[in-house]
């Protein structure tokens, strides 16, 4: 809605928006109205990506984000298969891509992604380990608790007694830091 307003107020004309992308009638624009757009993106909290290359690793981290945190089901299909299939390249193109500019794997970005999730989901306080070790997909809570302690530094069991506020924003938990 946001992004779709300000296009309008610069008298742009979308034809589809999407998580990531947008898709403008106009075929062609001037380096004016791309500055003016861009300066207008970054007041509301947004980049404006001509690069196709950044434009696929946003894509890549939206897609997973939105897997990950806003869908009910894990898919049961391979984050490898449904990358390919959704952005139209080949994993390893896109694999290559990501690490080269993100200096970590997808796979390293899928998994900091769940352990948000995870540490999301053990302050809420709702479901057991074993539980959230089954929504996310991992194949065992062992698993999961490995993973999260390789991530954190701490078990899911500490992390849940120090009540931690220690989350990250989902653009923070997939950097390298």
């Amino acid at each position: 809605m946001v992004v779709r307003t300000l296009l309008e107020q610069l008298e742009l004309h979308p034809t589809a928006i999407n998580l990531g992308e947008v898709v403008l009638a106009e075929t062609e624009l001037h380096k004016e109205q791309v500055q003016v757009l861009s300066g207008a993106l970054k007041k509301a909290g947004f980049e404006l990506m001509d690069n196709h290359r950044s434009q696929l690793i946003e894509q890549i981290k939206a897609f997973i984000i939105h897997t990950i945190h806003y869908q009910e089901e894990q898919p049961k299909k391979k984050f490898s298969e449904l990358l390919s299939k959704q952005l139209h390249h080949g994993y390893s193109y896109l694999s290559n891509l990501f690490s080269g500019v993100e200096g970590i794997t997808i796979e390293q970005y899928i998994i900091r992604q769940k352990i948000e999730k995870v540490k999301e989901l053990i302050l809420y306080d709702e479901l057991s380990l074993s539980q959230i070790s089954f929504q996310l997909g991992y194949s065992s809570t062992a698993h999961l608790s490995a993973q999260f302690k390789k991530v954190t530094g701490l078990t899911a069991s500490q992390f849940r007694q120090s009540g931690s506020g220690g989350r990250k924003s989902l653009d923070e938990a997939g950097s390298k830091k």
